[in-house]
């Protein structure tokens, strides 16, 4: 039968059946050339690192900015030309950093992770140097957690959650890697560890580790590993690719610029909505000490230096959330440091 147009009597005659093929095929032309041109620029848009001027340069804290996104920067309360108000300075933030969902750096490099969602959800784990300029990108099945970047810029680690949303189930699953820039040697799972607890080589099925953090030495790193309902601190040994349990209830351990002490999150109740308060291991003596804030904190800890920390709480006036200060020698009062922020580090300089 031959083809008609609606309210139409006569049949398409040859060449007025050419023409809409002709303008069919035009149009999906121009449909795959709109498709193909987004695509560039989303993928383009997905590469864009820092701003030309925006660098890592110190003393300053960086951190996410919540509203944009990327990663902004302040003056560290104390720096020349500073004014402070308890933990808040009188210099207004620079934006102009990659766009990531958890960032951490030294000062000599960052690492960014950049979350992809999707049906099967994956992150860009993105190495960057001191200019904030992209070296290599990894892609990472989960969704992005945790960050860490030694002091020397040379070892790197992020975690992934495989499965699952959150630390206060016991239903996820975590994926941690170790990159080595010098070697270029990349331990996409930590999982194949030889393991020690409580003095024997152990195996299971259920082992989760997350929250590396980097000793000096660039061998020595301490994580938390979870298995049978229980979370140990273990120390870790990238030559020997060994790790010993330390002690139960330790999470997300961040070691200070001295070396000698862990901040963690410790879980003090089985309140889904409120787990975990911040302590301080003393690595010499293993005395725990709780710090001056009282509030339930999701978040790997950073050192500003060795007598303060920072970390991430839900934000107040709608924010996604804020960045916090506290001592670290368990006194004073937490105050807010960053409006609008998360994921911070700070930077010491002037840089080299």
């Amino acid at each position: 039968m031959s083809a008609r147009f609606p309210g139409t009597a006569n049949p398409l005659g040859p060449r007025a059946r050419i023409a809409v093929v002709v303008a069919a095929v035009l149009l999906l032309a121009g449909g795959s050339v709109g498709y193909v041109m987004h695509a560039q620029q989303r993928t383009k848009g997905e590469r864009t690192e820092a701003d030309a001027s925006f660098a890592l340069t110190g003393p300053a804290l960086y951190f996410r900015d919540t509203a944009s996104g990327r990663v902004a920067r302040q003056p560290l309360a104390g720096a020349p030309g500073v004014r402070t108000a308890g933990a808040r300075t009188s210099a207004a933030r620079t934006t102009g950093g990659p766009t990531c969902d958890r960032f951490y750096a030294s000062e000599d490099g960052a690492l960014c992770l950049r979350a992809r969602p999707g049906v099967l959800p994956k992150t860009y784990a993105i190495v960057l140097d001191r200019q904030l300029r992209e070296k290599r990108r990894i892609i990472v099945p989960g969704v992005p957690t945790r960050a860490r970047v030694s002091a020397s810029g040379r070892m790197l680690s992020w975690t992934v959650f495989a499965t699952g949303d959150s630390y206060a189930t016991t239903s996820f699953s975590t994926r941690t890697a170790i990159l080595d820039l010098r070697t270029g040697y990349l331990i996409k799972s930590i999982e194949n560890i030889q393991l020690t607890i409580d003095g024997a080589r152990y195996h299971a099925p259920d082992v989760n580790y997350w929250g590396v953090t980097f000793a000096r030495d660039d061998n020595r790193f301490y994580a938390t590993v979870s298995t049978k309902g229980r979370t140990y601190l273990v120390e870790g040994n990238m030559r020997d690719w060994t790790a010993k349990a330390l002690r139960q209830n330790v999470e997300c351990p961040s070691l200070s610029p001295d070396n000698t002490r862990l901040a963690f999150k410790k879980k003090v109740s089985d309140d889904a909505a409120a787990p975990w308060r911040l302590y301080v291991l003393d690595l010499r003596t293993m005395r725990e000490t709780p710090l001056a804030e009282q509030h339930s904190v999701d978040d790997q800890a950073a050192w500003v230096d060795d007598d303060t920390l920072a970390y991430a709480l839900p934000g107040g006036s709608g924010r996604g959330s804020d960045v916090w200060t506290v001592p670290a020698d368990g006194t004073g009062t937490p105050r807010v440091a960053v409006e609008g922020g998360s994921s911070p580090v700070a930077v010491a300089g002037p840089a080299r």
